[in-house]
């Protein structure tokens, strides 16, 4: 199974800090999480 939205999120923010270069797409952004997949990962998330 793969690995969640917020888990993706915690380890994109964990390259960014060691240094990657990446940056975090912005709100409405073509690729970027909307306010929908947010809503159904707060259903699946694990307790």
């Amino acid at each position: 199974m793969s690995k969640g939205l917020y888990a993706n999120i915690h380890a994109k923010r964990a390259r960014i800090k060691a240094g990657s270069g990446e940056k975090m797409r912005k709100v409405g952004s073509k690729g970027a999480p909307t306010a929908k997949n947010f809503k159904q990962a707060k259903k699946t998330a694990k307790k």
